[in-house]
């Protein structure tokens, strides 16, 4: 089969074998992996999806730091391809998707049948292979961590990346206001698209002015729920928004500076900090992430939310698409798409 092998700390956007010094290594003989457990199911893999993680996880940025080598990769989908003596939730032919911590950058993978859940039909499956990672994370924190309600007003930053399309969109099925934060002509009119309330071109615009411009429209107090994936100058600009009993949500650091949030001025509007590392759940509280992917894909077969495919490449080319994440082209998701016509099961 295919498989992307990330061989040394490098630059993911460099292309496959193409020097010495590249990161990757493009195997088109790896060994399928094969059933080692009796509940264990082989998925032919037909999307998987990349996030700002990937990048950071090959350049050794991360916070988990795989042994050398490893085949990144984390939320895919997929045609359950064989299965373990022991399955009983699946058979062979069955649409599936989830996530892992390693592995989905190529053509098959293997994974125990607690860990997937079947695509519903009305779901397309290169989108459902782009839905638990972010979407994940934008529904954990907005509706579990934050409990944001109906009427509430939900602020996200760089909600043209990933998550922040996802956030805009749950935020918007759970019925808050939503003030996006983007930058580019492009990606206004996208947001504006998806439901967004407010949107502020961060490039162009005084950010506090112009929403503090819109809040006294609305008759709105404030922000009560701050979704941040960016950190730096903008988390520290946001903080001047939020009202009494706000909460802050840190998901990420995609501006690359860690921002400091005083607390004496946390604890005088009484703000609840969280802090979210949507992967840990999978050994703290796997029962949240399930009812959240669960959620999640009934919303997308119904139309609910729905996912921005910005670019898709082929295995080949991930080096393009990690590319579009560092230079910021993406609209919502990056996808790989895998073709399996070419793997074949040596087992």
């Amino acid at each position: 089969m295919e498989a992307l092998v990330c061989r040394k700390i490098g630059d993911p956007t460099e292309a496959p074998n193409s020097s010495d010094n590249s990161a990757f290594a493009l195997e088109t003989c790896h060994p399928i992996p094969k059933l080692d457990w009796s509940t264990a199911v082989r998925i032919r893999v037909k999307a998987t999806s990349l996030n700002y993680g990937n990048y950071l996880q090959i350049l050794g940025k991360y916070q988990e730091k795989p042994p050398l080598p490893f085949i990144p990769g984390s939320d895919y989908s997929g045609i359950v391809d064989s299965i373990g003596p022991k399955v009983s939730k699946f058979k062979v032919g069955d649409r599936v998707c989830s996530f892992a911590p390693l592995g989905s950058f190529a053509q098959f993978i293997v994974a125990d049948e607690t860990d997937l859940l079947p695509v519903p039909d009305g779901c397309d499956l290169v989108a459902a292979g782009a839905l638990p990672v972010v979407y994940g994370t934008s529904h954990v924190g907005l509706a579990h961590r934050a409990n944001l309600k109906s009427g509430q007003v939900l602020l996200v930053l760089g909600a043209a990346g990933g998550v922040g399309v996802a956030a805009v969109q749950i935020g918007k099925a759970c019925g808050a206001v939503v003030i996006a934060v983007a930058r580019g002509d492009d990606k206004i009119q996208f947001l504006k698209s998806i439901g967004a309330d407010f949107v502020v071109d961060s490039s162009k615009s005084d950010i506090i002015a112009s929403i503090k411009g819109f809040l006294n429209e609305r008759n709105l107090k404030g922000v009560d729920v701050l979704y941040d994936p960016v950190g730096g100058k903008l988390t520290k600009d946001a903080l001047k928004l939020l009202k009494w009993g706000a909460q802050i949500l840190v998901i990420g650091f995609a501006s690359g500076e860690v921002p400091v949030i005083p607390a004496n001025i946390a604890l005088v509007k009484n703000w609840t900090i969280h802090g979210l590392y949507w992967g840990s759940y999978k050994i703290h509280q796997p029962g949240v992430l399930e009812d959240s992917l669960k959620e999640l894909l009934s919303w997308l077969a119904s139309g609910k939310i729905s996912i921005n495919i910005s670019h898709a490449y082929s295995l080949k080319e991930a080096n393009l698409a990690f590319a579009a994440i560092r230079d910021r082209k993406v609209i919502g998701k990056v996808m790989i798409i895998c073709d399996n016509k070419a793997a074949k099961s040596k087992l």
